[in-house]
């Protein structure tokens, strides 16, 4: 009797065993054809866009012909400004040393900066390091959430500071207005998600319990999602303590570096020569920021110099000295932070030696 129900049994388990294999073999292709569509979508991009980024490239000999003190200056700013990014991020995380905030964000950028649809890449680089260092994941992931909401939320903020001057008088091109409106409202759309996210623990709770059924689809674990929501919501609740009591040091971090960035940008257009209307260029600014949000391209390659040297040109700026500035300001924004998460990378391995988490199993963070 016992032998009849043994063979019974092990055609069933066969099936399962082809069942799982089956999975296995369908959640890779899923990961294959996701990335080779973050491939065509990248070189689709990269065709459309390629002659404003040639053109961008091609002013690159007379790089020499700006001002070596506005160059400077433009160094400074930006530094400065990545350094409000990171001392923010060690607000939101609660970390007291900074090697780990200074190397993760630096090679998380880097990636983000390289890859095909690196965000989500760079994000889950970053949130790896940071959770090999010893920061309690979920700590690290809504850490990096929480930062990353209140910059987007900052940046879409810029055209209210120009509503001033519009509403004086200040002549601006449609386009410029639309952008400015368009940033207008994204910032009452996040500034009321993170309302809802911070006051109703309901909405939290479901989150959590989507995100833990989503990660067991996809790596097969399983976590109940009513633990992972009690900790989203344990960790909400420490983030909103933390900014409720250090609120001001955490919007002057975020307006400090957004406003050294634009500094940078301007600066950018001084050692060009030109001869910039700040406001008009705030705009200008704030449009490519929001515009470079999407992930077509690494790091918004093309899409912001396409978009930021035409839309300067809006602003008023002479189009060579608008060309200029643009490669200047991404010389400084984009290409040197890359050379830095090289190096940051390298620095994070000699401390802590190989990541003891496995790059596919840490969340893709926005």
């Amino acid at each position: 009797m016992q032998r009849e129900e043994g063979r019974d049994l092990r055609p069933a388990v066969r099936r399962v065993g082809l069942v799982v294999d089956m999975v296995k073999k369908s959640g890779t292709r899923s990961a294959v054809i996701r990335r080779v569509a973050a491939i065509v979508i990248t070189g689709l991009t990269f065709y459309i866009i390629f002659p404003a980024l040639l053109r961008v490239i091609s002013a690159w000999p007379r790089l020499s012909s700006l001002a070596p003190a506005w160059l400077a200056v433009m160094v400074v700013t930006e530094a400065v400004s990545f350094f409000c990014s990171l001392a923010l991020q060690r607000l939101v995380l609660r970390i007291k040393g900074w090697f780990a905030i200074i190397t993760a964000a630096l090679a998380g950028n880097a990636v983000t900066n390289v890859l095909p649809g690196g965000d989500a890449v760079g994000a889950s680089v970053q949130f790896q390091m940071l959770v090999t260092s010893g920061v309690d994941s979920v700590q690290a992931a809504g850490g990096l959430a929480t930062s990353s909401l209140l910059g987007v939320a900052g940046l879409f903020s810029l055209p209210i500071f120009v509503l001033p001057a519009i509403l004086g008088g200040l002549s601006v091109n449609s386009g410029l207005l639309f952008a400015a409106l368009l940033g207008i409202g994204g910032f009452v759309l996040i500034v009321a998600t993170g309302a809802v996210v911070l006051k109703f623990d309901r909405v939290l709770y479901r989150v959590g319990s989507l995100v833990q059924w989503i990660l067991n689809k996809i790596h097969r674990r399983t976590t109940a999602g009513a633990d992972l929501s009690a900790r989203l919501l344990s960790e909400r609740d420490l983030v909103r303590k933390d900014l409720g009591r250090h609120w001001r040091t955490a919007l002057l971090l975020v307006a400090a570096r957004i406003g050294l960035d634009y500094l940078c940008l301007l600066s950018a257009l001084y050692a060009a020569g030109a001869k910039p209307n700040p406001p008009l260029v705030l705009l200008a600014y704030a449009a490519t920021a929001v515009i470079a949000l999407v992930p077509l391209t690494p790091g918004g390659l093309g899409i912001v110099e396409a978009s930021l040297s035409g839309l300067l040109i809006l602003a008023g700026v002479k189009p060579d000295r608008a060309v200029l500035a643009t490669l200047a300001y991404r010389l400084a924004s984009y290409w040197l932070p890359i050379m830095g998460g090289a190096v940051s990378y390298y620095l994070f391995r000699r401390r802590y030696g190989k990541s003891k988490v496995i790059l596919s199993d840490a969340p893709e963070l926005a």
